[in-house]
């Protein structure tokens, strides 16, 4: 029998998502695939270890007659073709309306990343999906402006946590359940005929895989769902991120592990950056401030023209990166400046044969629409495009070099004062923070404390200027950038908020001996 935490907060209309039905479908996929999934998190671990002893990544030697083989995924749904565009934000009532409407070809909402995972945002999300696939999410702002659905509306799909994390407000046989099980086992039981009925069908996106063995048991799950709930096989459908650079140089393991439910891989270029940090940490590879670590630096240019070649080959399609940029609608010289640099970004993934991309505020749909159109023209993709001139080797994965690359005062501000002010929005449970004009999420804070965790621990983590980057430093100048978050906000404003908490975590994280895997495992113990 699933527990819920008398923690929890429980309002009236959860009962509607945990119904006893639901929670046993839940149920039924932890006890069938919890120890599996354990086994998994474990291998992580161990490889790490090989990874800390030198033992370079490669593609896989067992797996050769994957890559050689012929074959390519299974059918793709009629609305999952065209994939121009897609916005992607958490599960918030406005934020589902803004965004089905925004007039991007897809929505990823989003249970992990962008979403800070207190019980209410969790089930409340959860209630947001239902009601927006049965158009009954019309609602009037406290201001008084009124929200509905347009008639046509961008294409759901919905992002379910990682494998790494727990739901630890749902325990069952003494231990909390899969996060990634919970997410997905009620979006699934609850949606999926509802989905079927209007012409669509449970769409999901798999984030923070390692390899082909990850992809494997998320097969499976699907499988197993799919038969208790009478669903015929391939019913549910799902992207994959590729978001850590193991996963890199398995992305034909992935698509053929998962060939009956996948439609495309999605290169998640923030988590990317993040896991070439935290799995090369022990090895003198250091990156520059993150400005400077662009799509054309040696190994995202490898990664992503590889994702592009493999997806095309196996039939998949292959969807580009976030363009973050906030618009300023008060300085125009700062806008049209960001939005070039969007549309050149755009421009080159749609020339190396993506067959969409992702932006995260409505004002860039038309941005980029406007340049895949340009593209595309009414062709719902560019699979046709093989990309046979594209040969990546296992090296060019790993080529970490920028050329001008440097760490300045400047850059490790930004990584001290984004850490700061998106931990202190995620503890207040706002996963996804507009801060010095980008939207921020949990991947760019991660990027943002690693850099500080290397750069403090390498003999060449030096600034342009000469000074070396040390614990002492970086405590001057987290004081700097604290006591000028706090004369911005006001102190009153500043005191309610939760700025000293997240002052300390990002100590904790930065100063510590031992690398911290993800900073929202510690953060979600001291969230509701």
């Amino acid at each position: 029998m699933m527990i819920i935490d008398a923690d929890a907060e429980m309002r009236p209309e959860f009962v509607q998502i945990l119904t006893p039905q639901a929670l046993a479908f839940v149920a039924a996929l932890q006890r069938r695939f919890g120890a599996r999934r354990a086994e998994l998190l474990a291998a992580r671990a161990e490889r790490q270890r090989a990874l800390d002893a030198s033992v370079r990544p490669d593609f896989l030697e067992e797996t050769s007659a994957v890559r050689a083989g012929d074959w390519r995924v299974g059918s793709i749904p009629a609305d999952l073709q065209r994939r121009h565009v897609e916005i992607t934000g958490p599960t918030e009532r406005k934020m589902l309306v803004n965004a089905l409407n925004s007039g991007a070809d897809m929505f990823m909402a989003d249970f992990e990343d962008s979403n800070a995972p207190t019980f209410t945002n969790m089930i409340q999300g959860q209630i947001n999906l239902r009601d927006a696939i049965d158009r009954k999410i019309d609602f009037t702002s406290p201001e008084g402006k009124r929200y509905a659905l347009n008639e046509k509306i961008a294409t759901l799909l919905v992002r379910a946590r990682g494998w790494h994390l727990v739901e630890k407000h749902v325990s069952l046989d003494g231990a909390p359940v899969s996060a990634s099980l919970f997410d997905f086992g009620l979006y699934v039981f609850h949606n999926a005929r509802r989905l079927l009925a209007k012409g669509s069908g449970p769409y999901f996106y798999l984030p923070k895989l390692e390899n082909h063995r990850e992809a494997q048991l998320w097969n499976d799950v699907m499988d197993a769902a799919e038969d208790d709930l009478g669903l015929a096989r391939g019913t549910i459908k799902c992207t994959v991120l590729i978001e850590t650079i193991l996963a890199a140089f398995e992305m034909d393991e992935i698509l053929h592990a998962l060939r009956e439910h996948i439609v495309a891989l999605n290169a998640g270029r923030w988590d990317y950056i993040f896991s070439t940090i935290k799995k090369f940490r022990m090895h003198d590879i250091l990156l520059p401030d993150r400005v400077q670590v662009t799509m054309t630096a040696p190994f995202m240019r490898a990664y992503t023209e590889l994702l592009v070649r493999t997806c095309h080959k196996r039939g998949a399609h292959a969807i580009g990166g976030m363009a973050a940029f906030i618009p300023n609608r008060r300085d125009p010289v700062v806008n049209d400046a960001a939005l070039a640099k969007v549309r050149e970004d755009k421009l080159r993934e749609s020339n190396d044969g993506f067959d969409g991309t992702w932006v995260a505020h409505p004002d860039l749909v038309p941005v980029a629409k406007a340049v895949f159109d340009a593209k595309l023209g009414e062709k719902p993709h560019q699979k046709e495009r093989l990309r046979e001139d594209v040969h990546v080797m296992g090296n060019q994965l790993i080529d970490f070099s920028i050329p001008g690359g440097k760490i300045t005062e400047v850059g490790l501000r930004n990584n001290i004062s984004v850490a700061l002010q998106y931990l202190e929005a995620w503890l207040r449970g706002n996963g996804a923070v507009a801060i010095f004009n980008l939207m921020e999420d949990a991947a760019t804070a991660e990027i943002s404390r690693a850099q500080i965790w290397q750069w403090i621990r390498s003999p060449r983590g030096v600034l342009d200027d000469g000074r070396k980057v040390t614990a002492e430093l970086y405590t001057q100048l987290a004081n700097e950038e604290q006591a000028k978050i706090a004369s911005a906000l006001g102190a009153d404003a500043f005191a309610l908020g939760r700025f000293v908490e997240a002052r300390a975590l990002v100590d904790s994280l930065v100063l510590a001996d031992e690398f911290g895997e993800f900073l929202t495992l510690p953060a979600y113990g001291m969230i509701p």
